[in-house]
């Protein structure tokens, strides 16, 4: 009888939480994410981001700033006040004011990405919040 060495367990993939009101957006995202090996959770503006993250963990959020209901900034402080500290957000937005920069790092944002994204810049980013 042959002894079979005990399998190795599968790396479990990251899930990472996109917030964006554009499905065109969320999709290349979706597609960029699991090219990574990350598992997707996709929500369409705060307030939906808000319901999906009760009882649910994220290793990252990624949300946009400027979406109906409660935009970016909104996400961001309620996430934070909801004494969620470790959670890296990253904002993914066609905003690239300084203003506004300052403004989602007041709230609690850990960095930015403007769009359109690169897939490769994206991952970088990524690999600095989430590694």
């Amino acid at each position: 009888m042959t002894e079979f060495a005990p399998r190795e367990p599968l790396a479990v993939a990251k899930t990472i939480m996109t917030v964006d009101d554009s499905p065109s957006m969320r999709m290349l995202l979706r597609v960029a994410l699991t090219d990574l090996g990350y598992s997707v959770v996709e929500a369409e503006d705060g307030v939906h981001a808000l319901e999906k993250l009760d009882g649910f963990q994220p290793d990252l959020l990624i949300t946009d700033i400027n979406m109906p209901r409660m935009d970016g900034f909104g996400l961001i402080a309620e996430v934070r006040g909801q004494g969620r500290r470790s959670l890296p957000i990253l904002v993914l937005t066609t905003e690239s004011s300084d203003e506004k920069k300052q403004r989602a790092r007041d709230a609690g944002a850990t960095g930015w990405i403007v769009k359109p994204f690169h897939p490769e810049k994206l991952a970088a980013a990524i690999r600095r919040v989430l590694h």
